[in-house]
């Protein structure tokens, strides 16, 4: 059954914090941004689609492709950009730096499933944007033969 509740009855019954519990310890947790992988993984996978692109432009390039390959190269460039951003944002709560790659290679890195050697996740983040530039390479040879 309800009941009505007079504005007496609740500010005797409520407990009222200055700032929320939740918020007052978010705001002190130190967050990991950088992905623990070194940049140099992350540069390779932006040269690997950036590499796709120009094949496509130099291979394909014509007048009518000049829009959609302009922003293709724009989100792409957010697509990295903006990571990039929010790894350094807010400093004092982000004490955490990029894995260097000497401390990679020598250490690999955990992840969920187990731990992998630097060359096992090396492979694992550079797997698709390779495969990607191989598929372009494929369509532009394929292309040049027919």
């Amino acid at each position: 059954m309800a009941e009505k509740l007079t504005r007496e009855t609740v500010a005797a019954r409520a407990k009222i914090h200055e700032v929320l519990p939740a918020i007052e310890a978010r705001s002190h947790t130190e967050v990991d941004r950088p992905f623990e992988l070194p940049t140099a993984l992350f540069a390779a996978t932006a040269a690997l689609y950036f590499s796709f692109i120009g094949v496509m432009a130099a291979s394909f390039g014509n007048p009518g492709l000049l829009m959609p390959m302009a922003i293709m190269l724009v989100f792409l460039g957010m697509f990295f950009a903006v990571p990039a951003a929010w790894a350094r944002m807010k400093p004092e709560a982000n004490r955490s730096r990029p894995l260097r790659l000497h401390r990679f290679l020598g250490d690999g890195v955990q992840t969920q499933t187990g731990h992998l050697e630097a060359g096992e996740a090396t492979v694992q983040v550079l797997i698709l944007p390779a495969l990607i530039l191989v598929w372009g390479l494929v369509m532009v040879t394929i292309a040049a033969l027919v």
